[in-house]
């Protein structure tokens, strides 16, 4: 658990680099690849999910955040408004946690959504979890979309066949 808010808003901050590199990395195109057979979700609603949804869960915190996309309005078809809206959502959630919480707020107990039970800690918890669980999901429907997802915790294959090719002797 995060026991100050730099921490937090250090961890937010890397982690929402690292799902805007993912965003900026989709097509327009690659915005319509489905998620199953079975079910009418795409990539771009799971784009505009991770867009959306930290505005959602920390409101219900009580967390006032200035910017972010309503989640209820239909996913754009353009994956550069996906990620522009991204960027403005996750600046105004570092601004917001660093303004109106405190370290000691972190521990205090909280009833999410009227049934989660939770610490404000573990509610900023959730919501980094929550984007790198769906980041995870992108990158491998971007694959099955024909996109080259980029690397995120470390080089994707082709980045790592560069570093490799770059290493051998000549």
């Amino acid at each position: 658990m995060y026991q100050s808010i730099e921490q937090i808003v250090n961890d937010w901050n890397q982690e929402a680099a690292l799902t805007l590199k993912v965003l900026e990395a989709l097509t327009d195109a690659s915005l319509k690849q489905a998620v199953s057979d079975t079910r009418p979700k795409t990539l771009g609603d799971l784009g505009w999910h991770v867009a959306g949804a930290p505005v959602g869960i920390l409101s219900g915190a009580g967390l006032r955040i200035a910017a972010g996309p309503d989640f209820k309005s239909p996913v754009p078809a353009s994956a550069a408004e996906i990620a522009d809206a991204y960027r403005s959502m996750s600046a105004a959630v570092a601004d917001a946690i660093k303004t109106q919480w405190t370290d000691a707020h972190l521990s205090e107990s909280l009833l999410l959504f009227g049934s989660m039970n939770m610490t404000y800690g573990d509610v900023l918890t959730m919501v980094v979890r929550h984007q790198i669980h769906h980041r995870g999901q992108m990158t491998i429907l971007m694959r099955q979309a024909g996109v080259v997802p980029p690397g995120v915790y470390g080089p994707n294959e082709e980045e790592g066949e560069a570093i490799r090719a770059a290493r051998s002797p000549k």
